[in-house]
């Protein structure tokens, strides 16, 4: 059974998050809990989601900002053979979220390896911790498709995504036989390229 991990970002996802309802609304998905969500230090972050996909086996990563840099810096990692696909919304630029939060991050530098697995990334034209030139070009090095939802702000709550239905129907489309609770579909992100490029679909803002 492929599971799905919740891996969110500075500070965690807090009540109305998009990412809590996806806790609600499927039991089989698991957070990825971190000792200290204000002071992120990536061999400790590491350590934990390791831990989490040696427990889990087969999983789907959902993954929002600082989140999606960790999931990046598996590359090269043996843990990454366990995951099927990755959905990295709004990740975030190491050196903009220093100037917003100044000393709070200890995660060494932008992963910029391609990733072994499948992966997608959501970005917003908006987004005050990653412009969106500077998110197209590491979507490019991770090997990602690019999904461009106009100006969405940082995809969170107070641009206004709560509970974010699109982004389950993405994330089913690196499940293969309906397992979690998410509908069956033929995966297309097989080939790293289902949505040959960047995607604008302002349909998936809600």
């Amino acid at each position: 059974m492929t599971r799905t991990l919740i891996l969110p970002g500075f500070m965690g996802s807090g009540t109305d998050h998009w990412q809590q309802h996806w806790l609600s609304d499927y039991p089989g998905s698991r957070l990825v809990e971190q000792d200290n969500w204000d002071r992120p230090h990536l061999d400790a972050w590491l350590v934990r989601l390791e831990s989490a996909l040696e427990k889990h086996g087969d999983v789907i990563l959902v993954a929002h900002s600082l989140g999606c840099l960790l999931a990046a810096h598996l590359a090269g990692r043996a843990s990454a053979e366990r995951i099927r696909g990755a959905l990295l919304v709004a990740p975030c630029h190491l050196d903009r979220t220093d100037q917003i939060h100044p000393d709070a991050i200890r995660f060494g530098s932008m992963p910029e390896k391609r990733l072994p697995f499948p992966s997608l990334v959501i970005a917003s034209l908006n987004d005050p911790y990653m412009p969106f030139e500077q998110c197209r070009h590491y979507a490019s090095v991770w090997g990602s498709d690019l999904i461009d939802l106009g100006y969405a702000g940082h995809i969170n709550v107070a641009s206004g995504f709560g509970r974010w239905v699109h982004g389950y129907r993405l994330a089913s489309l690196f499940q293969r036989d309906g397992s979690d609770g998410m509908p069956g579909t033929v995966s297309r992100i097989g080939s790293h390229r289902p949505f040959r490029g960047i995607v604008r679909d302002r349909r998936l803002l809600s």
